[in-house]
């Protein structure tokens, strides 16, 4: 109890952040008018009032009746700085003019090239109305055609279009990412496809701001990259390490990175500013010899970190650490020690308050959930064994820190992404070390970048020790049990998790019988949700037809065994497979297994008593000559036939378009389904189908 009262009193940011992410959440989730917010804000003030004016010995007796006021007042503010984040209630807001065509644009970073366009985000500057240039609010997405597409088209570009803005959607497959949120997030809301006729390049305006300094540091930074490593993969993973730069990042290789538990190598994070915050204290450690050097040393150290934080990117992930190193270099220079859990509250309270939806975020989750377990359960991993050898004592230390960090790590990861690596000591023990090294040297060859000959050198060194990372990273993914994948667990049993993990943390360290009781207690509890959970799928019988970009992808799942129809380029194994179809396999728990759904030769099924015809090309002929009772006809890829013919001689009583049909085609069949009073579904524009089969 003591204890506890120790950290409210060396924490007070603690209290402070829990009463901040209620409101962020409530006005997230709950959508609070903006007058309620100013209705409580107004209550607690008087109460703060209120109480100012109690008697002393009753302020001492009934301090709760200030607390709660202050902490509702946080939490109110949690919710209108939510609000107020949400380019959806600005009144400029481009979803507001939806039916306008003319938009001038500003490009906030450089074309990326995809498979089949390139890609950039565009901030909105006026849309032209009945009344004439109205300033607007809100970032888009601008995909321009790959051929013929203008060099002159880069970072500050500002363009002027005539085409409607398209809002942006999922694409409504069962567990697939949420981009739509996740665009929301970062103040996303529309997308456009602009073909060349329907753009005019307009005269850029020549700003010589921070994001201009960063753009012109960052192109110098990759291009010194790019003329000194050599190789694909080794060059895409030198440019993530360094700055955060992944789109010439090898997909495979990142995801064996993921699967292996070192992908954080990649992500810019805690460890990468680290190094950096090292590198700088080394080099300017002789400023502390002068009398200026006690304010110049951690000015430079700081302004240094926040440039760096800034080039990466500002993911949350790294300014958590550019705040937290922030608050270590002050605390120093003033000769003040900084409790861990009241820099971590603060630097979340920051951050929050600077963008409350990164508590949505992963890396953010991650980042201070890997850092809360490291300083609560490093030092007792760590004295389990001692080493006289500092080689082994050092190497000792540094698992001790990976296991740490696992432990609290371990549920939210499971949540977001279905697995577990088992290896993820072995793999981190080498990588680790490894890009750190790798991440000096190339702060060491942009430094020297304009020598060519031993730029190159250096280079070669470099991505020499990229190709063992990455060698070996791929050989620990291939090992049998790597990987203990398709987990599945919802917020639940994630709580019920951490409810374990701290009540038998505290039983360990703390001796207390109650905390045993406690901790298993919630792991029956959990225990018993995920009975329940495998007992529901084992029943389920469920067609589920997806919605992929130019491809037929179906599913039919009975208890956890499935059967899959669909394109080879969703075969087992593959990104599109990982992409769209194993999320859905994954909540619905299926078993391994990959077996087709039926013979394409033969696209009447029975599933269940349910009659289901695929068309993929034509509709076989002895369908249309014996009259039948369908229950789903399925339309895919080509197919071509006469639909008020055919359901002259059938009953239909619900016809699905799926990814694979061209939209010309779907057009004309759903004006067909129109006049035949035909139910239909299209999966581009309503989501996947889903049918039980029960």
């Amino acid at each position: 109890m003591n204890a506890g009262g120790a950290i409210w009193k060396k924490a007070p940011f603690i209290r402070l952040l829990l009463a901040w992410i209620p409101g962020i959440l409530i006005q997230w989730y709950a959508n609070t008018d903006l007058m309620v917010w100013l209705i409580i804000a107004l209550a607690s003030l008087s109460g703060i009032i209120c109480f100012s004016f109690l008697p002393l010995f009753k302020k001492f007796r009934f301090p709760v009746l200030s607390g709660i006021p202050i902490l509702l007042l946080f939490t109110c503010t949690g919710g209108f700085i939510t609000w107020n984040k949400d380019v959806r209630n600005n009144d400029r807001w481009i979803g507001r003019y939806d039916t306008c065509k003319t938009w001038v644009v500003t490009l906030t970073e450089s074309p990326v090239e995809k498979e089949r366009s390139f890609k950039v985000n565009a901030r909105v500057e006026y849309v032209l109305t009945n009344s004439g240039l109205v300033k607007t609010k809100g970032t888009i997405i601008i995909y321009f055609p790959k051929d013929n597409f203008p060099q002159e088209i880069k970072f500050g570009s500002r363009i002027l279009f005539n085409k409607q803005l398209q809002p942006i959607k999922n694409q409504g497959n069962p567990g697939n990412f949420d981009y739509k949120r996740y665009a929301l997030f970062q103040g996303i809301t529309h997308q456009v496809y602009l073909p060349l006729q329907n753009f005019l390049i307009l005269p850029a305006k020549h700003n010589y701001g921070l994001p201009e300094l960063l753009e012109s540091i960052r192109t110098v930074l990759l291009s010194s990259l790019r003329n000194n490593i050599k190789g694909e993969k080794e060059l895409g993973l030198a440019e993530a390490l360094l700055i955060g730069y992944k789109n010439d990042l090898d997909k495979s290789l990142l995801l064996s990175y993921s699967n292996t538990g070192v992908v954080h190598v990649i992500a810019i994070s805690g460890l990468h500013l680290g190094l950096i915050y090292w590198l700088l204290a080394a080099l300017l450690k002789p400023l502390n010899k002068r009398k200026a050097g006690k304010w110049l040393n951690p000015l430079l150290i700081i302004s240094c970190l926040w440039l760096f934080s800034l080039l990466t990117g500002a993911q949350p992930s790294i300014m958590r650490s550019a705040v937290m190193f922030t608050c270590i270099v002050i605390g120093e220079n003033l000769g003040r020690r900084t409790n861990i859990y009241n820099t971590l509250a603060f630097s979340a309270f920051v951050l929050l308050c600077y963008n409350p939806f990164w508590l949505w975020d992963i890396g953010f989750q991650l980042s201070y959930i890997a850092v809360l377990s490291i300083v609560i359960y490093m030092q007792p991993i760590y004295g389990l064994l001692y080493f006289k050898n500092k080689m082994l004592d050092m190497l000792w230390q540094m698992n001790s820190v990976t296991i740490a960090a696992q432990i609290l790590t371990t549920p939210v990861s499971i949540y977001h992404f279905h697995q577990f690596p088992v290896l993820f000591l072995c793999t981190n023990m080498v990588a680790v070390p490894l890009s750190s090294i790798i991440l000096l040297g190339e702060i060491g060859l942009c430094a020297i970048s304009f020598l060519e000959t031993p730029a190159a050198g250096l280079g070669k060194i470099i991505a020499w020790l990229i190709r063992i990372m990455n060698t070996y990273i791929e050989k620990m993914e291939d090992v049998p049990f790597a990987i203990w994948s398709m987990l599945n667990i919802n917020l639940v049993q994630t709580i019920l998790l951490y409810v374990f993990v701290a009540a038998c943390s505290y039983w360990l360290m703390e001796k207390i019988k109650s905390a045993l009781v406690f901790s298993l207690a919630s792991l029956a509890i959990f225990l018993s949700v995920r009975c329940s959970s495998f007992n529901i799928t084992s029943k389920q019988k469920l067609l589920i037809i997806y919605n992929i970009p130019r491809e037929q992808a179906i599913d039919v799942f009975d208890g956890r065994a499935f059967l899959f129809r669909g394109d080879s380029a969703l075969s087992r194994g593959s990104p599109a497979e990982n992409l769209y179809l194993k999320p859905s396999r994954i909540i619905h728990r299926a078993k391994p297994g990959f077996r087709a759904l039926s013979d394409p030769h033969r696209p009447l099924m029975d599933l269940n008593g349910r009659k289901i015809l695929f068309a993929e090309k034509y509709i076989p002929a002895y369908s249309a000559r014996l009259p039948f009772e369908l229950d789903l006809l399925v339309i895919s890829k080509n197919a071509s036939f006469n639909l008020p013919q055919f359901a002259s001689r059938n009953n239909i009583r619900h016809v699905v378009f799926d990814g694979s049909v061209s939209g010309g085609k779907t057009a004309r069949w759903k004006k067909d389904c129109d006049s035949l009073r035909i139910k239909y579904h299209d999966v581009t524009e309503n989501g996947a189908f889903v049918m039980s089969l029960n």
